[in-house]
C-alpha cells in the first residue's frame, strides 16, 4: 500500500481523500473496500519514514485547511525502486499445502476433505472475480487487474485437482510422514 501511494505522488501532490479516490478507481470493485482511513495512516507513517513531506492549503470555507503531501527526493528514490522492482506475490498454496501435511501427520483432518473445502472457497471467490470483470468497461485498468485474479484463482483451482489427485485413495501413494 505504501509504494501504491508513493506512486500516486509521484504524479502531483495530494491530499489524502484525493489519493483515496484515485487508488478506489484504479483498483475498480477490489478497492470498494479499501478504508480512507487507512490512506492517512499510511501518509503518516511515509511523512515520519521522509519520504513525503505534508503541507497546509488554503481551501474552501467549508474546508479551512487541508493536507497536501509531495514526494521527497528520498520518496522519488523509492518510487523508482518499487517500480524497477521484479516480483512476483507469494501465493498461499505453500501454507496450505503445510496445512495438508500437518492435518495428515496428525490425523487432525482429512486432507481430501480439506481441498474440497478449499476448492469451494476458490470457486466462490472465482465466480465474484468473474461477475466483477464483466462489469467493468472493456480495456480498464481495474478489467486487467480483474483479469489477473481470475487466472490466478484458475491456477489455484488446477494445483487443488492435482492435491485432491495426490492425496486421495486412487491417487498417488506419496503421503504425510
Amino acid at each position: 500500500m505504501q509504494d501504491a501511494v508513493l506512486a500516486m505522488l509521484a504524479k502531483e501532490p495530494s491530499h489524502g481523500y484525493h489519493l483515496h479516490a484515485r487508488l478506489r478507481q484504479s483498483l475498480g470493485p477490489l478497492g470498494e473496500s479499501m478504508n480512507r482511513g487507512q490512506i492517512y495512516v499510511t501518509l503518516a507513517r511515509l511523512e515520519k519514514a521522509g519520504l513525503v513531506v505534508c503541507e497546509r492549503a488554503d481551501g474552501l470555507p467549508e474546508r479551512p485547511e487541508r493536507k497536501v503531501y509531495a514526494l521527497t527526493p528520498a520518496g522519488q528514490q523509492r518510487v523508482a525502486a518499487w517500480l524497477a522492482e521484479v516480483g512476483w506475490p507469494k501465493p498461499d498454496l505453500a501454507e496450505f499445502h503445510l496445512k495438508l501435511v500437518a492435518a495428515a501427520a496428525g490425523r487432525l483432518a482429512d486432507p481430501v476433505e480439506l481441498v474440497a473445502a478449499q476448492r469451494r472457497e476458490l470457486l466462490r471467490r472465482l465466480r465474484e472475480a468473474q461477475q466483477a470483470v464483466l462489469a467493468e468497461p472493456v480495456g480498464s485498468g481495474a478489467a486487467l487487474l480483474l483479469e489477473g485474479v481470475v487466472l490466478r484463482l484458475q491456477a489455484d483451482l488446477r494445483w487443488l485437482a492435482a492435491c485432491d489427485v495426490a492425496w486421495s485413495e486412487g491417487g498417488s501413494t506419496w503421503r504425510a510422514p
